[in-house]
């Protein structure tokens, strides 16, 4: 399971809503070319309009990586453009968007998700962080402390219902429940969703 895009059960991204595709980078060569940080490469396709600084733009030349693409965009011809965007987010409209599949969101549609395990709140979906492995939801409890991991995988994530604001989490294959006495952990094969 994935979430950029990610996991999906129901929704999808609003017409007309702005999904983030990374950052300005650091300038790369003369003619108004730079890297992206934090980057979506699945958006990021030559020719498509990408907003920065509230001016949308083609994109006219992509190059470099998956994990380091280099842009540069229309109207952006030197390396000063370049460096007077460093540090905007980038944005495509969502109606330009791959369309997702079943199973399947983008991260701005977790963010602020009430996370759950049966009828005990946990707390609120922060953000999607990328692990080494997998995605997780990085969960900010309730009750204050340090925030909760929670992997995008079939065993950590019961349901999840965008439409509703609601993620539905398992505790016990998390390690928390022991606390709780409500769930015994796991052992084999999860069940299939």
């Amino acid at each position: 399971m994935t979430s950029e895009p990610g996991v999906h059960q129901d929704g999808g991204a609003p017409d007309g809503a702005a999904l983030p595709v990374g950052r300005v980078g650091r300038p790369h060569g003369l003619d108004g070319s730079f890297y992206v940080t934090r980057p979506r490469p699945q958006l990021l396709s030559l020719g498509a309009g990408v907003t920065v600084a509230r001016r949308t733009a083609a994109i006219v030349r992509r190059s470099g990586t998956e994990q380091r693409p280099i842009l540069r965009l229309e109207g952006i011809e030197d390396r000063d453009g370049a460096e007077a965007l460093r540090g905007q987010e980038m944005t495509v409209d969502s109606r330009h968007a791959p369309v997702l599949g079943e199973g399947e969101w983008w991260a701005h549609e977790l963010e602020g998700c009430t996370v759950v395990d049966g009828e005990r709140l946990i707390g609120t979906v922060n953000r999607l962080i990328e692990l080494p492995s997998c995605e997780a939801l990085e969960v900010r409890r309730e009750q204050g402390g340090e925030p909760l991991l929670v992997p995008m995988v079939k065993d950590a994530i019961r349901r999840v219902a965008v439409s509703e604001g609601r993620i539905e989490v398992d505790l016990g294959f998390l390690g928390e429940a022991g606390a709780e006495g409500k769930h015994e952990p796991k052992t084999g094969k999860g069940e299939g969703r």
